[in-house]
């Protein structure tokens, strides 16, 4: 039996066991899927175990520091300096970072486009990977950030003009409670909303990152946080006429590319969807 495994601590209630069983089960195959908890410090002295497994996940806090333990990275880990999935080969250890494919793949399933003006609210961790994709695809990309966050957002900035110099970002800083219109450039309008940070997460769910009028004239709304399945943002943005997705469905989608990598494996979308859905109903 072939042996994965997600790598993290600490790991909690973590879904990604039930995420993989069901893909490998749609493939017909029973595998053994564990979760591995394991400090920072303990990290380097697991790596001849590591190498028994034939792949693995990897969350926070070893997305960085478990790149000493490959080979080779592919373009996206290479761009970001993080690893999220591991395929052990025979001859090599390759990285990869599968958030990227979630989440382009998210936006595509909602039926939006990042080549577009887009409104992205954070900048830290899956933010920054958020931001500079939309620039790499042609977006007109307005991040909205706090204050304490400047230099992070204007970090961000730099890694984009460095990768693509002509660019349309600008930074917008949150001056209350929660992202609103006097914030944002004057006649500023928006066709796609990204949600970066955990605003609005459980248990806090009567929350939302923006005020309701920032979603006026908004076409499409994503927002990174999976719990609770529909989030008071995502609600809104409906009621407003907009299309909106949490982000189960990105968490499910770099699952799935996960097993691309490992076995060139392929889904139907209706098999992805009830992943999706049954996942939403664990929690």
């Amino acid at each position: 039996m072939r042996k994965y495994g997600i790598l993290g601590h600490p790991l909690g209630h973590s879904l990604s066991p039930q995420i993989h069983t069901a893909l490998f089960a749609l493939d017909g195959e029973t595998v053994d899927y564990q979760m591995y908890d394991i400090t920072p410090e303990e990290l380097h002295d697991k790596f001849d175990f590591l190498s028994t497994l034939d792949g693995f996940n990897i969350t926070i806090p070893h997305k960085v520091s478990i790149i000493d333990f490959c080979d080779r990275l592919d373009a996206g880990a290479q761009r970001y300096r993080s690893v999220n999935c591991i395929k052990v080969g025979k001859d090599e250890k390759i990285g990869y970072n599968t958030d990227v494919i979630g989440f382009t793949k998210s936006i595509t399933a909602l039926g939006a486009s990042l080549n577009s003006r887009v409104l992205l609210i954070g900048c830290g961790g899956v933010g920054r990977m958020m931001a500079i994709e939309t620039a790499l695809e042609g977006g007109d990309l307005t991040i909205a950030a706090l204050q304490s966050d400047k230099a992070l957002a204007e970090e961000v900035v730099r890694e984009i003009k460095a990768l693509k110099p002509d660019a349309k970002v600008r930074i917008a800083f949150i001056s209350g409670a929660a992202l609103d219109r006097c914030d944002l450039p004057e006649g500023a309008q928006f066709d796609l909303l990204v949600n970066a940070c955990p605003v609005g997460m459980f248990p806090k769910v009567d929350r939302m990152p923006s005020t309701p009028a920032v979603l006026d004239g908004v076409k499409y709304v994503f927002d990174a946080v999976y719990n609770p399945k529909v989030t008071l943002l995502a609600k809104t943005a409906r009621e407003k006429g907009a299309k909106s997705m949490t982000g189960m469905a990105m968490l499910v989608l770099q699952a799935v590319a996960a097993h691309e990598i490992w076995d060139n494996a392929s889904y139907k979308t209706e098999d992805i969807n009830k992943i999706i859905s049954d996942m939403e109903d664990l929690i």
